[in-house]
């Protein structure tokens, strides 16, 4: 059989699986070996698959819970062998879940390939939202905080197979995440069956990042220990009974990564108009210096908001929030950050391979939890969080959305926000204040569609500045947001909104109108 360079062909005694591994360029041995290495029980050696006789232990119809969390820690090889059955007539028709979204080499690839069925929570593939928008594939949005507890609990489909991207496997059986963690312990633990997908790009160093617990469900729920960002209240792997494991697949593809995104004008001021804020708080008493524990959504705002704090004032700053990206690790380096926790490492490809390159000196810095934990409403609130996250759109009455266009265009989902804005000390949202280059404003007297109720935004920020709510009325909220956050060019219309509203509504204390709304829409 030709086999195209560097592959190599390998037949194992008394074993009909055959091999298709790459050479291993860093020892100069071949690949199988070295994935021999990164597992240390040896019973389990006997388990190494291709990815395609793995796949085989999915059938059609089944639900697999799937480790990744915003583009990183997910399985590729599987997925890939998975797409092929499909194009090849499969009817699959796969319910996944997983700890957010995927990459494309996951999520892209089986959305093309018609593969999925159903597809929960949060999600970013461009293809996939068109599919779900479309009707071809079933959504299901919830805050991120209850996926984990859902699955445990019964309330949603039972776990076929655990699918789960790992740097190692220890001596007994347990398994060692990647970049991430998500829900992959709650699926280990409730699944028939596991494949893991050893990806050996990703260091094995990174062991002990990780810090897994699991919560007891009701009625034994006990208090979560967690009182500090930087405290360890578990195992540094996710528990898993060797026997339950059917398949190790070898990988070495790294993952696909955000894109670079430079920070515009706006991005930065909306940075300086957010510290100036923190920095009158800690001023006027209302905040500690050092900062509580802050949050951060994922996105190109999210990350360029914290850049700014390169340059701000504060020190000793620490980090509980879903996502390390970027401009966190930055953070880190330049001294500002003490201590970062999260549920996964999601990074430009350049900025991950160098944040490989440094673990040793990073990750006594860093832990990696479940996103029950580090999205945990219990905790949020202990820690009296700083929630920052990214919103589509913000109404006159302090309503937002962050996941829905138009009412009904899915964008993303609703994600971690929804666990740090109603549980956060401080509850912020940062937009533009126009979309669409400047023709449509983010500042509209109703959202079309309600993620984040007035009764827990507290704080709004735009480039044109910042709309504290806290203890404001209607009136007094839709004032703020208008002469704070709106683009000057909508603030006519905005405020020709509010006197409209005044005069059609019942309750002019509380000026609310429909009719006054679609006007405003049709008048910019």
């Amino acid at each position: 059989m030709k086999l195209t360079p560097p592959a190599l062909l390998w037949r194992v005694a008394n074993r009909k699986q055959i091999f298709y591994l790459l050479d291993c360029k860093e020892k100069g041995l071949p690949m199988y070996e070295t994935l021999k290495q990164r597992i240390k029980c040896p019973e389990l050696h006997e388990k190494i698959r291709s990815s395609s006789e793995a796949a085989s232990y999915i059938t059609p119809g089944m639900t697999i819970g799937v480790s990744g969390f915003t583009l990183s820690g997910y399985p590729k090889e599987v997925a890939k062998a998975l797409a092929e059955r499909s194009h090849r007539g499969e009817k699959l028709e796969l319910t996944v879940y997983s700890g957010a979204s995927l990459g494309d080499d996951f999520d892209g690839l089986l959305t093309r390939a018609g593969a999925l069925k159903c597809r929960m929570p949060y999600q970013t593939n461009t293809d996939l939202r068109n599919a779900i928008n479309e009707g071809k594939v079933k959504y299901v949005d919830l805050p991120l905080s209850l996926m984990s507890k859902w699955v445990r609990s019964g309330y949603l489909n039972h776990i076929d197979v655990a699918l789960v991207e790992a740097s190692s496997i220890d001596e007994n059986g347990n398994i060692i995440p990647t970049a991430s963690v998500g829900a992959s312990e709650a699926y280990v633990a409730c699944a028939d069956k596991v494949i893991v997908e050893i990806n050996t790009y990703v260091p094995e160093n990174i062991k002990g990042i990780h810090d897994i617990y699991m919560t007891e469900l009701a009625p034994n729920t006990k208090p979560i220990p967690l009182t500090k960002v930087a405290d360890r209240i578990g195992t540094p792997y996710i528990p898993c009974d060797p026997s339950k494991i059917v398949a190790i697949v070898q990988s070495e593809i790294p993952d696909c990564g955000i894109p670079e995104t430079a920070g515009d004008e706006d991005y930065n001021k909306m940075s300086e108009n957010l510290i100036s804020f923190l920095e009158k708080d800690v001023e006027a008493g209302r905040l500690c210096n050092p900062l509580p524990p802050i949050q951060a959504g994922i996105g190109a705002v999210s990350n360029a908001v914290l850049s700014g704090l390169q340059k701000s004032k504060f020190e000793h700053l620490t980090v509980y929030s879903e996502v390390m990206q970027d401009s966190l690790v930055d953070l880190i380096e330049c001294g500002k950050v003490d201590a970062a926790s999260a549920t996964a490492i999601t990074m430009s490809k350049e900025k991950m391979k160098a944040f490989f390159e440094k673990l040793d000196s990073l990750k006594g810095k860093i832990v990696l939890r479940p996103m029950e934990i580090s999205n945990s409403p219990e905790v949020i609130r202990r820690l009296n969080v700083i929630a920052i996250n990214t919103i589509i759109e913000a109404d006159l009455y302090g309503n937002t959305n962050s996941s829905y266009v138009g009412g009904s265009r899915l964008m993303n989902g609703v994600g971690g926000s929804g666990d740090f804005c109603q549980n956060g000390g401080l509850s912020i949202f940062i937009t533009k204040s126009t979309a669409k280059n400047g023709t449509i404003s983010s500042i509209v007297p109703l959202v079309s569609h309600i993620d984040h109720t007035s009764k827990t935004v507290q704080v709004i920020v735009t480039e044109q500045g910042v709309a504290d709510l806290r203890g404001l009325n209607v009136i007094e909220r839709a004032h703020a947001i208008i002469d704070n956050c709106a683009h000057p060019k909508f603030r006519p219309a905005l405020e020709k909104y509010l006197r409209k509203a005044s005069v059609l509504s019942d309750y002019p204390a509380y000026p609310y109108s429909v009719e006054a709304a679609q006007m405003f829409h049709g008048s910019v």
